[in-house]
């Protein structure tokens, strides 16, 4: 870090100022001191910049390698079994069993983020199409949830920019203008809980093609190594972490989620609205400890919890 002195008129100001190199892209830091300071003032304040841009940076880190601590082999083994646990096969379900999920998902998943339709007029919208006496925003991004997930269904894509932009633009293309739009300059997000205490801090925008083509190459990377449960969390979790959306992120990881598992030959999962705090908590472990345990955890409770609410399904074709 280094003192710039700027003349202007007859006045001298002060900055700190840094450069940080990721790849080829260089981002510069710098924080205005004052003007026409003494020695122990400038000395003072930029002792206090110094600080102030290495918090900066910290967040400019957000998770380098989204997994961050290598599993073992032994727990890779660990979570195959896990997987062999999971009490749905893909292959075994039917036309209904998709239907009847994709009503159970877009309730939640929508209901997480603060939608009023009820169970059953989510179930008459998609099966009748009924409109309730509701926000039409509510409306609309049921169907679009709905819609999001025939299309993971039919994709053949794992996971790319191209494909989460265009899962946004499908739920949100008749509720928000910005659908399918990453988060412009100057749009930032803090997410804060009922008592206005911050809880999680999305990336800078700046960084946000970056961190996502760091999400996509580590996928391809690992996409035969690990387990797809291990995946679509990581996934799920680490696309959280960047929020790359001015709104919208939750259900659009969620939607992701599903596309990994679906790809992987695992059935979809749905994250109950009963189960949101400990959501909220694994993604909590995730962001602060690098710790996958807790989310899949969850997605094991979800599943048992999947295939009371599915009943007994049997052998389909799609």
């Amino acid at each position: 870090m280094h003192v710039e002195r700027r003349k202007v008129g007859k006045r001298i100001k002060y900055y700190l100022s840094h450069s940080y190199r990721e790849g080829l892209k260089v981002h510069k830091f710098r924080k205005y001191l004052g003007q026409d300071l003494k020695p122990e003032l400038l000395e003072e304040r930029k002792r206090i910049a110094e600080k102030l841009i290495l918090e900066e940076i910290y967040r400019y880190k957000i998770i380098k390698d989204p997994l961050q601590v290598q599993l073992s082999e032994e727990e890779i083994a660990a979570i195959r079994k896990l997987e062999a646990r999971i009490p749905l096969r893909i292959s075994h379900l039917s036309e209904s069993n998709w239907k009847k999920f994709s009503e159970i998902f877009t309730y939640n998943t929508n209901a997480i983020e603060g939608s009023k339709l009820t169970q059953d007029e989510v179930k008459d919208l998609l099966e009748k199409d009924k409109w309730p006496n509701k926000a039409k925003e509510d409306i609309a991004e049921a169907l679009g949830v709905d819609e999001a997930i025939s299309y993971i269904r039919d994709t053949k894509e794992h996971l790319s920019l191209e494909l989460i932009k265009e899962i946004h633009k499908i739920v949100f293309k008749n509720s928000k203008p910005f659908a399918g739009a990453l988060r412009k300059k100057g749009e930032e997000v803090v997410v804060m809980d009922s008592k206005r205490n911050i809880i999680h801090e999305g990336a800078p925008q700046a960084r946000i093609n970056h961190l996502l083509r760091e999400l996509t190459d580590w996928y391809e990377n690992n996409k035969s190594r690990y387990p797809g449960l291990v995946l679509g969390a990581v996934v799920h979790n680490q696309f959280e972490n960047i929020h790359p959306f001015k709104d919208g992120n939750g259900r659009v990881g969620r939607i992701l989620l599903n596309n990994i598992l679906i790809k992987h030959s695992l059935p979809p999962i749905n994250i109950g609205l009963k189960n949101r705090i400990e959501y909220y908590s694994s993604l909590q472990a995730y962001e602060k400890y690098h710790d996958l345990k807790p989310t899949i955890k969850l997605y094991m409770k979800e599943y048992n919890e999947l295939k009371k609410k599915l009943g007994d399904y049997k052998t389909g074709k799609r």
